[in-house]
């Protein structure tokens, strides 16, 4: 039975919540405040703000207003429960002006305590889900879940016992369902938000982004928006609408084949024209390495990237199975002469011996930056390109594994929005890397922080140490710039773009563009 704890006195403040919430969700909140239904669902587009009206206004709210509940806050996977929905509740107290009522942790993993009553606010990840049964409560019951972008759950049956656990030893309880919608309709999140919407126990908010004062998004967001829409249509009806704008499973609707070797016309310098295969005029050139060995085969891919009409062009592969590293090398080098060896390569760093290989065998190759989910950003990245265009006749194996790559489906042949680890060796090669930023939690990528504010460590010029400091409001400062790339002595790269000051131990600070071999880089293992 569970424990009931008298509440001797609590609190009483004034909140600006009017400041905190779009217009549109003030009759939302009343609803959840007053408890007229259990179940609350927001399917909704980027910078709709559902996830921080969730998280940063309605659990604290919930809690502070009713003394014998707690909250649960899920994500499917644990590391990504720091820059997510831990920072969202954190951001929500601030604003709430309620910080000083509340033991904030630096780390998830301790829970956010309401100090007037011992209330907790706890965070969990489902790759364990066997940490729900262990919860253990101080008093009264489990009132609040929050399930963060429940298309990632494995589907209703996971989430189902989940909440058989929770929803037990009280009498009011309020459950939570925040995601964007997944491009396919066939996935089981929108099958399921269409089949509970009519229940009398549950209400679907949907908004997007418009319903969203222009001030809070800023103007960097705005233009990308706008910037999608034009170019992208069907994609920017899914990420910025929340529309579910595809059928069946297909994780890339976007590709088509194009004959990169047809002949095109091309005038020269002189004023004569010339016809030339395609794929000889591309300029902006991209290669990739999927290692693999044994059952899995190794795959190179050499593509070209039109950054105004956001285009992706793959023109050439090299599929090896069983192979040896020399053996490739030589093959893609010297035998087929697939790029040249000045020509810089970016490969699976899961694999640092075999990019050591490759580095002494002569090869200009670095290792990709990958961090939390940085797999997921990259299938995101490429389905937000308005076309992936490969030329089945130069590269089958990469157009028939995108062609054929499909969404995860559960045990009851539901489409889930998880990425198959299978025959996807061509898509692995075409992943950009992403920049890495160094925190007490570990390297995390930039853009996993976007939008959020936390802790990582900078250098104190003054005193020379390394110190933990704040970061706040990141975001996308260009649409286009010019990325420079920096090489260390060690073969490690750094990418920016050019006006990006990089600190060294004889200048300074010095732009990334009026750098010199002289210079020496100040860097932090």
């Amino acid at each position: 039975m569970a424990k009931v704890q008298t509440i001797v006195s609590n609190p009483t403040i004034e909140i600006p919540i009017k400041d905190c919430i779009i217009p549109m969700y003030d009759d939302v909140l009343e609803d959840i405040l007053s408890h007229r239904h259990l179940r609350y669902i927001f399917p909704g587009g980027r910078g709709s703000t559902k996830s921080s009206f969730v998280g940063g206004i309605c659990v604290p709210l919930l809690i502070m207003a009713n003394p014998n509940i707690h909250a649960v806050c899920f994500r499917k996977v644990a590391n990504t429960i720091q820059n997510s929905i831990f920072s969202q509740v954190k951001w929500g107290l601030y604003q709430l002006g309620v910080d000083s009522l509340f033991q904030i942790p630096k780390h998830y993993n301790t829970p956010i305590i309401y100090k007037p009553t011992g209330q907790q606010i706890m965070f969990l990840g489902l790759d364990d889900p066997d940490k729900v049964k262990s919860i253990k409560l101080p008093f009264g019951y489990i009132g609040v879940t929050w399930f963060e972008e429940l298309d990632q759950f494995a589907g209703p049956n996971e989430i189902r016992k989940v909440t058989q656990s929770t929803m037990r030893g009280g009498l009011d309880f309020w459950d939570f369902r925040t995601f964007n919608p997944p491009i396919s309709r066939n996935n089981w999140a929108n099958e399921y938000v269409e089949e509970i919407e009519d229940r009398e126990n549950t209400l679907v908010v949907r908004n997007t982004y418009l319903d969203v004062p222009r001030e809070w998004l800023g103007p960097v967001f705005l233009e990308e928006a706008e910037e999608l829409k034009e170019l992208n249509p069907k994609a920017y009806d899914h990420e910025y609408m929340g529309i579910p704008v595809g059928t069946g499973g297909n994780v890339f609707p976007n590709v088509e084949h194009l004959d990169m070797q047809q002949l095109i016309e091309v005038a020269s310098y002189d004023g004569t024209v010339q016809k030339v295969p395609m794929w000889t005029t591309f300029d902006k050139i991209y290669n990739g390495i999927d290692w693999g060995f044994a059952r899995d085969p190794f795959r190179f891919v050499r593509m070209h990237f039109d950054q105004r009409k956001y285009d992706l062009y793959i023109f050439r592969e090299l599929d090896s199975h069983q192979t040896r590293n020399i053996t490739i090398f030589e093959e893609l080098y010297d035998e087929k002469k697939l790029l040249k060896r000045e020509e810089l390569v970016t490969a699976d760093s899961a694999e640092p011996k075999s990019v050591a290989d490759f580095r002494a065998y002569g090869a200009f190759i670095r290792g990709a930056e990958k961090g939390p989910d940085s797999v997921r950003y990259g299938i995101k990245w490429l389905q937000g390109l308005r076309h992936i265009y490969i030329d089945r006749n130069l590269c089958p194996k990469t157009f028939s594994e995108f062609v054929k790559y499909e969404y995860a489906q559960d045990r009851d042949g539901n489409f889930i929005s998880d990425y198959p680890d299978e025959d996807n060796h061509g898509i692995d090669a075409c992943l950009p890397g992403y920049t890495e930023i160094y925190t007490p939690d570990g390297y995390k990528t930039i853009e996993s922080i976007v939008g959020t504010e936390g802790k990582l460590y900078g250098y104190d010029i003054t005193t020379k140490d390394i110190i933990e400091t704040d970061y706040i409001n990141c975001r996308k400062t260009y649409d286009e710039a010019e990325i420079w790339e920096i090489e260390l002595e060690d073969g490690r790269i750094i990418e920016c773009t050019d006006n990006h000051k990089i600190l060294t131990s004889n200048r300074g600070y010095v732009m990334a563009c009026e750098l010199t071999e002289d210079d020496d880089i100040v860097t932090f293992y």
